[in-house]
């Protein structure tokens, strides 16, 4: 392909990753914005292809990719999803590490001066050691999402002094690569693995309630890599990508924190958390709370006139959005207006809980996020709390809290609540949850799936 239709098909590729995000930015449109990635990737690959002779090894690698993705996915359960997105940005940084290793080992073949000239350093520098502290962050946020380690946060002392003692001593290696007159191995070296530990250091102390932000933090990290290895070879196409990720990511953080009223340097710094039910509040004993059955649920849930439905992990660990689905077509069926409130950092990414709703094709028209029901839940009959905590945690409105300032569903405003929860365990922010013991709050303790389920029995 000429140089021109090389640059055409990068343009046309680019317009379906605009249009795939757009189509991402709502669930009825979802689907559709998936194809248009799938197409653009596939424009940007097939033009690619035609600017090497190597054929063999990179259909091979291709090849290798797709069918150990293919296996991952169809093995994947929905409440692992928050771990495999980590685990997928950690692979986007390491690829940048390696091709920026490649790239400074022969820059012949990447269309570079065999003497790298400044620019090129500068982008080389940029792109790895933000894709080195992509990986080692992933790789831990994957580690704490899939419970292989303590969500609790990682903490000792002058621990924000050696990361700016790090940070400093790796651009100061950076700049001995960046001025060197010859490729400075050296610098390189000692750079990526300053910056490898810089993101192992970065993440630790970052406890689970935080976890939604890091996630999109990482996606946000990774587009940046990416972006600036493209910068580097020339390729406007990986430019475009990476800009993409990269700034879009960055903006889900920013909602992200504002959605838990945290300062976004607050928690790269070390945020609030722990591993739920391992903290418990001290006066928590003195505290009593009513408990009840499915079967009481169901009754005042078929003798309500509206009924939200509040998802959270629990949902998510017990599998239960189908027995959910079935649920809420019988209170439909009985006359009752059930609808669906999400907060932004339920479960463990953003748009977990959305996603779950999906799969079980619940109508997206009964999924309203925080914004469009806080207001409607004083005029609801019955609110129903499937494994949710911090969320909907009115000590988020008690100033002295932890959690004070953060946004919430307001399910304290209700007529009747109802809790399904394993025990009274507390949630990522280690806290205690005022509203579980309510004289309006019902507590019904089990598996969400197995209570949801004699529900739909008693119904």
């Amino acid at each position: 392909m000429s140089a021109n239709m090389v640059a055409l098909a990068y343009l046309v590729a680019s317009v379906f990753f605009i249009l795939a995000l757009k189509g991402l930015s709502s669930p009825e449109s979802a689907r559709r914005g998936n194809l248009f990635g799938i197409l653009g990737m596939t424009i940007a690959v097939a033009t690619t292809m035609t600017l090497t002779e190597n054929w063999a090894l990179i259909v091979g690698c291709i090849a290798i990719g797709a069918v150990i993705g293919t296996i991952i996915a169809k093995r994947v359960q929905m409440t692992a999803m928050p771990e495999l997105v980590a685990f997928m940005h950690s692979l986007v940084g390491l690829a940048a590490v390696f091709i920026a290793i490649a790239a400074i080992n022969n820059p012949v073949s990447f269309g570079l001066p065999e003497v790298l000239p400044a620019g090129s350093k500068l982008e080389l520098f940029l792109g790895t050691f933000i894709g080195a502290m992509t990986w080692s962050g992933s790789v831990i946020a994957f580690l704490k999402l899939s419970g292989r380690m303590s969500g609790t946060p990682i903490v000792f002392t002058g621990q924000h002094m050696l990361n700016l003692v790090l940070a400093i001593v790796m651009i100061g290696f950076g700049l001995w690569f960046f001025f060197s007159e010859t490729t400075n191995w050296t610098a390189f070296i000692v750079m990526t693995a300053i910056a490898f530990l810089l993101g192992f250091l970065i993440i630790i102390p970052i406890g689970g309630a935080d976890m939604p932000v890091v996630i999109s933090m990482l996606n946000s990290y990774s587009g940046w890599a990416a972006a600036g290895i493209g910068f580097s070879l020339g390729n406007p196409m990986l430019i475009i990508a990476g800009s993409l990720v990269g700034s879009s990511g960055a903006i889900l953080s920013y909602i992200m924190c504002k959605a838990m009223n945290r300062p976004f340097l607050s928690v790269i710094l070390g945020g609030f958390g722990s591993d739920g039910g391992t903290v418990v509040a001290t006066d928590s004993t003195q505290k009593t709370y009513r408990s009840g059955s499915a079967e009481d649920a169901a009754f005042l849930m078929g003798n309500a006139d509206s009924v939200i439905i509040i998802p959270g992990y629990g949902l998510a660990v017990a599998r239960a959005q189908h027995a959910v689905k079935e649920l809420a077509e019988l209170l439909h069926k009985k006359g009752v207006n059930v609808r669906f409130a999400i907060h932004p950092v339920a479960g463990r990414m953003p748009g977990h809980m959305n996603v779950l709703l999906a799969e079980a094709e619940i109508p997206y028209e009964q999924v309203l996020e925080m914004e469009e029901i806080n207001s409607d839940f004083a005029n609801t009959d019955v609110v129903l709390v499937l494994g949710a905590n911090d969320v909907v945690n009115p000590a988020a409105n008690v100033p002295g809290s932890p959690i004070y300032g953060m946004p919430i569903l307001d399910a304290y405003r209700a007529r009747t609540v109802m809790v399904v929860k394993r025990s009274m365990g507390v949630g990522y922010a280690g806290l205690d949850n005022d509203l579980f013991y309510m004289d309006k709050t019902m507590m019904i303790f089990g598996d969400a799936k197995k209570v949801v389920e004699n529900m739909v029995k008693a119904l």
